[in-house]
């Protein structure tokens, strides 16, 4: 029983940091796709479990204060105001900011779901370079 037990923690553990490690990679690859792989990206989040995902990512620096940020990364609050660009963790949020959102990603039916609004990327100013076009949608 011990053994069993023993297994599972492990299997949960190894899921949970694959799950970590494939969300690193698609932050990794949106922050590069909007700002450039040599910016310094000053990333604010609402969730602090993120922190340490946005941590761990080359050219990511972690602000606690959202106007001092480059881009907020939203999981939680719907009452944030600001110009800055929003990219939300929930398709509830995308909808919700879809005046504001330039994107998302969240996890649906077990898989990773990642989408830019193109018209709000038009009214900041921002693109995505081509490895990230695909993901394109013209609204929801």
């Amino acid at each position: 029983m011990k053994y069993l037990i023993s297994l599972l923690v492990i299997v949960a553990i190894n899921l949970s940091a694959s799950i970590v490690s494939v969300e690193q990679k698609i932050y990794a690859s949106v922050l590069k796709a909007l700002y450039g792989k040599d910016k310094t990206v000053l990333v604010w989040t609402d969730d602090q479990e993120k922190r340490l995902v946005f941590y761990h990512i080359a050219n990511v620096k972690i602000v606690k204060d959202p106007q001092n940020a480059d881009i907020l990364f939203v999981y939680h609050n719907m009452d944030i105001n600001t110009d800055k660009p929003i990219f939300v963790g929930s398709y509830r949020l995308l909808k919700h900011y879809k005046d504001k959102a330039i994107g998302g990603f969240y996890w649906q039916k077990g898989r990773p779901n990642l989408l830019f609004l193109g018209p709000n990327l038009q009214k900041l100013g921002m693109h995505v370079d081509k490895t990230l076009k695909q993901y394109i949608d013209e609204g929801l």
